[in-house]
């Protein structure tokens, strides 16, 4: 069952110590069980800090929040098993237990994270500023998980850069929120 259509960020519990390897564990498993559709990133919060040793300074990247790591994901009830169940993941920050699903980040937090601890190796994604269409005309999914699907605009926040579309999924429209740049109007 899918809890929600749009991928967000979450905070996993780790055993301290193994982030990276939590990491690495999770990103075969997204290859191995075929879960790129649903389960995005990971990343592990780490800085460069300059350690002194032996009259010598040396760089080494330092984890900042240790015991825990960040996955960007499609919250289905799949995508969750596969994720709790990763050697090293103890559970997700924000889940009460007893099988209730964890609150996802907002996107504040996760904008605020992630320009502190995104990969830096990442071009910034530019949104467009403008989106050429209005609430009530159909539009064509062009990136994420719903590509190629169609639906009606219902909302469009221009202070986000971001839109609300009903999609078709399993049968039921299904408001799901884009961003400007991963939709394009369709031609009347």
């Amino acid at each position: 069952m899918v809890e929600s259509i749009d991928k967000q960020w979450y905070v996993l519990h780790t055993y301290s110590g193994y982030e990276n390897k939590v990491k690495q564990n999770l990103e075969s498993r997204i290859e191995t069980m075929n879960m790129q559709n649903f389960i995005y990133r990971v990343i592990v919060p780490e800085q460069e800090v300059a350690v002194e040793k032996d009259g010598k300074t040396k760089i080494v990247k330092e984890n900042e929040f240790p015991g825990y790591a960040l996955v960007e994901m499609v919250m289905t009830d799949e995508a969750w098993y596969v994720v709790r169940n990763t050697p090293g993941v103890t559970g997700f920050l924000g889940s009460h237990g007893g099988g209730s699903k964890p609150v996802s980040l907002t996107p504040e937090e996760a904008d605020d994270f992630l320009r502190k601890f995104g990969n830096p190796d990442e071009e910034p994604i530019k949104k467009p500023k403008v989106l050429d269409a209005e609430v009530g005309e159909t539009v064509e999914i062009i990136a994420g998980s719903f590509i190629g699907m169609q639906g009606p605009i219902t909302e469009i926040d221009n202070t986000k850069a971001e839109l609300t579309v009903l999609v078709d999924f399993l049968g039921r429209e299904t408001p799901t929120t884009l961003e400007f740049g991963d939709v394009k109007p369709l031609l009347s």
